[in-house]
């Protein structure tokens, strides 16, 4: 279960209950949502942005950070917009741009408003997958949206932005991979960090079930298995983070339901890798549940 609302504060249970009739969502959202290792984690997010705060969630590639911003956003019926960080994101991408348009038989300058705008007029949720992956420049035109002001004033028109209340922000983090960049403090400092860990055991195997078209169980049980060894060798610096992704692990599963699951793994897990010796090493961890 992603979280029964009943244990929280009765004022967080206020704050959740209007916000769900404001956006027209009243029903059960939790029958596809994340499931954690702890109920914390889980309630712990949820009064945070109740609060209006915003969260950074930090964790390894494929452990469920963008699962946990998902089943948020349906715990509290709020739409989500979405930035991916890379590189190449600029201002435009974030705020919006101008174009050329046709009305009326004229043509003149329109404004096509970005995700950020568009989150913070509607007070919608804004997430922001792999924000480290930015570059160091582009993200501190955010700082007011993020900070007590919530208000930014769009460089392109000169507008003043003021969020709505029930407007904040998720980011998610993947920390130490190539092209990341450490995060500016003062960007860090405000957001709550919460770490998210993989998730093993029997939770996993509830999450298998969940989200994986294969439903043997004594097969299910075997990749629940085949993760811990993974698990062992990520912590033990032999393999990289995503060969433990829980990701990769549900397309393993899927595979392995029409195929031999040693090259379910193979296509699934291993293949992701570039180093042999490490492609090996996923390949015999394997072959001890499935030879």
């Amino acid at each position: 279960m992603f979280l029964n609302i009943t244990t929280l504060p009765e004022s967080i249970q206020s704050i959740i209950h209007e916000r769900k009739k404001q956006f027209g969502l009243e029903e059960d959202t939790q029958s596809n949502s994340y499931i954690a290792e702890s109920e914390e984690i889980v309630s712990d997010t949820v009064i945070s942005l109740a609060l209006g705060k915003n969260i950074l969630l930090k964790g390894p590639t494929g452990s469920g950070k963008t699962k946990l911003s998902e089943s948020l956003a349906a715990f509290f019926g709020q739409p989500v917009h979405s930035i991916n960080c890379s590189i190449d994101l600029d201002a435009e991408a974030m705020l919006g741009f101008k174009t050329i348009v046709e009305a009326d038989g004229k043509t003149q300058i329109d404004f096509v408003e970005g995700p950020v705008i568009q989150a913070m007029k509607k007070g919608h949720l804004l997430y922001i997958d792999e924000i480290n992956m930015a570059k160091p420049e582009t993200l501190p035109i955010l700082n007011g949206v993020l900070d007590y002001r919530r208000q930014i004033t769009n460089p392109f028109t000169g507008e003043v932005v003021t969020a709505k209340p029930t407007f904040s922000v998720i980011a998610a983090v993947n920390e130490g991979y190539a092209g990341t960049a450490p995060m500016n403090e003062a960007l860090k400092n405000r957001f709550i960090v919460f770490e998210i860990p993989y998730i093993s055991g029997d939770v996993l195997l509830q999450v298998l079930k969940q989200q994986s078209v294969l439903q043997d169980q004594a097969m299910l049980e075997k990749f629940v298995s085949l993760s811990g060894d993974l698990t062992t060798l990520v912590e033990s610096g032999r393999l990289p983070e995503e060969a433990s992704s829980i990701r990769a692990l549900v397309d393993a599963c899927d595979l392995a339901l029409y195929m031999p699951p040693m090259r379910a793994v193979e296509s699934a897990i291993a293949g992701k890798l570039d180093d042999e010796r490490e492609k090996a090493a996923v390949l015999n961890a394997a072959e001890t549940w499935f030879a």
